[in-house]
């Protein structure tokens, strides 16, 4: 599903990854792990199709409509409320019986009381609740999280927990995460950035 060889990328002079081979099949869960400024976040967004490498090759085997992409930032429209939001990412991906998600995902993550309020008065946690569900909400077969759990409470975090449990061999998965711990048990490879 996901191929890179000799795989690098360079922002100006600085260098962030470098000859970097890896190959996730269909179905595995990827761990990635360093320190900040490893390269975690820019070898997702290579994933994703928003940057190109500088050196190398990555090959991802689907489609961009299929694929699930969790950012630092929720990427979430904080003028619209919630409800607007997914309905926005609902009708742009076409998606099925998208009041029916819409409205399961929102429950599933405790969003459904706060669905008419705006996004910019939600705390960091719920923006983050937001964007689990956005990046849920088209039922994507590669997801791309980094660092999911960011200020997510236990309850949320559980969530995020059982998400991953749920997707085990019926999608593949690449997680970034400063807390390892929550994913190994899970991970079928991973790799550690310098």
């Amino acid at each position: 599903m996901i191929s890179a060889r000799g795989l690098g990328r360079r922002f100006g002079s600085k260098r962030v990854l470098r000859d970097l081979d890896l190959e996730v099949r269909s179905g595995e869960l990827l761990l990635v792990t360093g320190p900040n400024g490893s390269g975690k976040s820019t070898l997702l967004a290579l994933m994703a199709g928003l940057l190109a490498p500088t050196e190398g090759e990555i090959e991802v085997d689907l489609p961009r409509g299929r694929i699930g992409y969790l950012a630092h930032e929720a990427l979430v429209y904080k003028e619209l409320t919630a409800l607007e939001n997914l309905d926005l990412y609902g009708r742009l991906y076409h998606v099925p019986e998208r009041r029916e998600t819409i409205g399961a995902l929102l429950e599933r993550f405790g969003l459904w009381e706060s669905r008419h309020q705006r996004v910019g008065s939600f705390s960091r946690g719920m923006q983050q609740r937001l964007a689990l569900c956005r990046v849920l909400l088209h039922g994507p077969e590669l997801l791309l999280l980094d660092e999911p759990y960011s200020g997510l409470d236990a309850s949320a975090r559980t969530l995020v927990d059982d998400v991953l449990a749920e997707s085990g061999g019926s999608r593949t998965l690449v997680v970034a995460s400063h807390e390892p711990e929550h994913v190994r048990p899970l991970a079928t490879q991973a790799l550690a950035l310098a």
